[in-house]
């Protein structure tokens, strides 16, 4: 029984963070709200609501999942992670290991298709690794507004 008890106690930690982790529909609704938002509120308050500590697309502590924003050049308007980081900085030459150009490859699908899914290698600050990333897209007023989820490893 104590083995059962030792088993149990060392296993649920990683079936807690498992049953956590974000889906590719939770990122695509993310998206669509963050849409719906603009389109009702106008796309500069969704940049301020992004960009805010507490606002709706910035991400909760102890989650994943948060609203970013590009324009055609690449410039960050909007990120709800690491904001004072990367908003204002021009990311169009950001390159994973695999030679993904990943800003240009999001502005590439959102402006060509008018969304998808982009794949790519990026760190990861749960693993604190060099993760498998996936990111849906959407293209709205010459923006880019997406929301990525690290794949599980297979």
């Amino acid at each position: 029984m104590n083995r059962a008890k030792c088993l149990i106690a060392a296993a649920l930690p990683c079936l807690l963070t498992f049953a956590q982790a974000p889906t590719s529909t939770q990122a695509v609704t993310l998206v669509k709200q963050a849409l719906a938002f603009a389109k009702q509120n106008g796309m500069a308050k969704l940049i301020e609501e992004t960009n805010s500590p507490n606002g709706k697309f910035h991400v909760t502590r102890g989650g994943e999942l948060y609203i970013f924003i590009y324009d055609d050049r690449g410039m960050t308007k909007a990120s709800g992670y690491q904001t004072e980081l990367v908003v204002g900085k021009n990311r169009w030459d950001l390159r994973d290991p695999d030679g993904v150009m990943i800003i240009q490859e999001l502005l590439r699908v959102a402006k060509t298709e008018g969304r998808g899914w982009v794949d790519y290698k990026y760190p990861n600050p749960t693993t604190n690794q060099l993760d498998q990333k996936t990111s849906y897209c959407e293209y709205y007023e010459g923006m880019m507004i997406g929301c990525g989820i690290y794949k599980e490893p297979d």
